[in-house]
């Protein structure tokens, strides 16, 4: 029997599944695209044509969709937490608010599961390579269930408590710095732009000075692409974001850098971008700053 399943194949979801089927596990595994279940299956997964036949007697479910609606769909509407074995551990890695992880691990404790709410900061690269770092809270013996395909997908895992919603926490806070020196990295390379610098000499200048941020070394190379391959997409900042700003409503604490930073990707997706890589939010400064030349011409 499968004792493990994963519901999301996307960018991240392949790679997480390649490390855990690399370490030797056996993995059944869903997407709603057949493309991905296809290459699933290339890899040596076991294909499933839905969320509950891939989760049907498994003790561990990963559940790596885009937001919490996908994930209390795949969860309880279509079915995997009720396929699951008895007493099974759900691994939420998707970045939801944690008021959302609080409510699904209720649900699933009401079904006699256990959550363990991982989000995970890293990406593709870090997917593809097993280095992502997990920010996860649950019970001892979701963690323990968990151990193995955690020490296959991760390079830190920071174990947070107890209690679902706090990982779901630490990752929406982490997001508020991540979109932030995005939008930051943008604004910088579109004004230097517009001012006269050359791109490249100026990303070197930065990176190698103290207004350096990783966001700028990750994202910039790509800023000065035409059409870069999309490692991230804006909207998916658009959500996040989003989630930092229920966080902080939900917390009573005023965010004005993260409101910004979310105008311009929401202005970038606007623009049509909202499938592009996030680094495409220098799109949004470049109309904006065309826009007041015009202004004043």
């Amino acid at each position: 029997m499968t004792q493990q399943a994963i519901i999301g194949l996307g960018s991240m979801g392949m790679g997480m599944a390649r490390n855990i089927m690399d370490a030797g596990m056996e993995l059944r595994g869903y997407d709603i695209f057949d493309a991905a279940r296809q290459r699933f299956a290339e890899a040596g997964g076991i294909a499933a044509t839905g969320p509950a036949e891939a989760a049907q007697d498994c003790t561990l479910l990963i559940v790596m969709v885009v937001n919490a609606a996908q994930a209390k769909d795949v969860l309880f509407d279509q079915g995997a937490a009720a396929a699951l074995a008895p007493g099974a551990t759900v691994m939420l890695c998707s970045t939801v608010a944690p008021s959302e992880a609080r409510d699904i691990g209720q649900t699933l404790e009401t079904m006699g599961h256990q959550l363990l709410d991982a989000p995970v900061s890293g990406g593709q690269v870090g997917a593809d390579a097993g280095t992502l770092t997990f920010m996860a809270s649950g019970s001892a013996s979701a963690f323990e269930r968990a151990g193995q395909v955690l020490e296959a997908m991760a390079g830190t895992v920071h174990q947070l408590g107890d209690a679902p919603g706090m990982g779901a926490t630490y990752k929406v806070v982490h997001q508020l710095a991540a979109g932030v020196h995005i939008a930051a990295a943008a604004e910088l390379m579109a004004l230097g732009t517009k001012a006269g610098c050359d791109p490249q000499t100026l990303f070197d200048i930065v990176t190698g000075s103290a207004g350096n941020s990783w966001m700028l070394g990750d994202r910039g190379p790509r800023m000065m692409m035409q059409d870069p391959p999309c490692k991230s997409s804006v909207d998916i900042f658009v959500k996040d974001i989003g989630l930092v700003l229920q966080t902080g409503r939900d917390a009573g604490a005023s965010l004005p850098l993260a409101a910004l930073a979310h105008q311009m990707f929401i202005a970038a997706s606007g623009m049509g971008l909202g499938k592009a890589d996030d680094s495409q939010v220098l799109r949004a400064y470049e109309a904006l700053m065309a826009s007041h030349e015009d202004k004043e011409n």
